[in-house]
């Protein structure tokens, strides 16, 4: 699906239409899991956090704004960001029940939609081992285990403004080869 005709399912969801909804799950769903499980490496965690995740987008669809950048990265950092944060909650053995503001029933990813989410993995991991040892490791310190620029900082023994110039240079380059 095409940029544009995202962005106006994402609009439309804005105006609580409940079709175009149905339409960016169908359109979105397998990469949003596929993001999911990467974070939280269990089925049944990342169907919860997808759900989640669009429940976030119809409640949040509104604050959507057109840039020209890719839709989709709005998406995914919602799904990453709810993944990562049911993440460090399993990890502090704390669950917000209260977080979870609606429930809705949604199917899973049809097998198109998994093979697809399947496909983008493996080119994301592909891209991934094509980074610098460091600069791989800490993005997927960040941006799949979660931890944050002082921890990798930290870990790596470099400055924090050093890490958040890995950081943003790993991400150039991951976004460069996944376009490519």
């Amino acid at each position: 699906m095409t940029r544009k005709k995202i962005e106006k399912l994402i609009a439309r969801t804005a105006l609580r239409d409940r079709t175009a909804f149905n339409a960016l799950y169908d359109a979105t769903s397998g990469k949003l899991f596929a993001v999911c499980l990467r974070v939280l490496n269990d089925r049944g965690a990342a169907e919860d956090a997808m759900q989640d995740a669009f429940v976030k987008i119809w409640n949040n669809a509104d604050r959507y704004k057109v840039n020209g950048l890719s839709p989709m990265t709005w998406l995914i950092t919602i799904a990453r960001n709810t993944a990562i944060d049911r993440l460090r909650a399993r990890r502090s053995g704390h669950v917000d029940v209260d977080a979870v503001e609606t429930v809705l029933i949604a199917p899973g990813p049809s097998p198109e939609q998994a093979a697809i989410a399947a496909s983008e993995a493996k080119k994301l991991v592909k891209c991934l081992d094509g980074l610098d040892e460091n600069k791989g490791e800490a993005v997927r310190g960040a941006y799949i285990d979660g931890q944050s620029y002082a921890e990798l900082a930290d870990r790596f023994d470099v400055p924090l403004n050093t890490m958040r110039t890995w950081l943003r240079r790993g991400l150039m380059a991951l976004r460069e080869c996944m376009s490519a």
